[in-house]
């Protein structure tokens, strides 16, 4: 039986599966946008926090660096709770569509990206700090110089942010519903299918999503490789 769940597996794949495909499409769409959000806004946080002193910062650091591991349920209760009817961003309706899902991941990743970057930018600070005395240079100048400097890292920590993302499968289904053709997504799909007895497409939705983590983990791994022989 499973064997041949596994054939009917690969048949959807290499038929490219219209459902199968929507399902992957949505997926990636849903991941990417929340990755680029939580890049756009945690990276320059990152570099703020590593660069400014102010009152607070120490306990900062401990909050970003313990909501790396913030549970994706609590993640999406949080934003259950602001986009429910009753919530203080219900008008918008945005409960129940892609668009929650994207919230529910941005919340998840900006705490990696902020932390991480963080950790990266202070650590250049640390090299180039003489250097920008001598020029002169305004903490605001330092951010933009130190995230170029720092961009092969970043890279890595971007990558390492959408793996956690396009694996996530307890807030997007809190906040999604798993609604088939609007919200449903390769992790909530491979559950749903699983429970429903249609092993073919939740082993070809794995079979997809391990592969994206693989190349997730190899494009980190090469990320890496680049930034030592760079520095070395």
């Amino acid at each position: 039986m499973e064997n041949n769940a596994f054939y009917v597996a690969l048949s959807l794949l290499l038929d490219l599966d219209a459902s199968l495909v929507q399902i992957v499409a949505l997926s990636l769409q849903v991941s990417l946008l929340a990755v680029l959000i939580a890049a756009v806004l945690g990276f320059p946080l990152g570099a703020a926090v590593a660069l400014w002193r102010f009152p607070g910062r120490g306990g900062m650091i401990v909050v970003l660096n313990a909501l790396m591991g913030l549970p994706p349920v609590v993640a999406g209760l949080m934003v259950y709770l602001l986009l429910s009817r009753s919530g203080p961003l219900g008008e918008w309706g945005f409960l129940f569509t892609p668009g929650a899902m994207v919230i529910a991941q941005v919340v998840l990743v900006l705490p990696i990206l902020a932390a991480l970057s963080r950790q990266k930018v202070e650590e250049l600070l640390g090299e180039y700090r003489e250097q920008f005395i001598s020029l002169g240079m305004s903490r605001l100048r330092m951010m933009p110089t130190l995230l170029w400097d720092a961009r092969f890292a970043l890279l890595t920590i971007l990558l390492a942010g959408f793996g956690r993302a396009s694996a996530e499968v307890g807030a997007v289904m809190m906040v999604g519903g798993n609604i088939d053709g609007v919200t449903r997504v390769m992790t909530t799909a491979i559950v749903l299918e699983t429970g429903k007895g249609n092993l073919p497409l939740a082993l070809g939705l794995g079979i997809v999503l391990l592969t994206l983590v693989m190349l997730i983990n190899a494009g980190v791994y090469l990320m890496g490789e680049l930034t030592k022989r760079r520095v070395g």
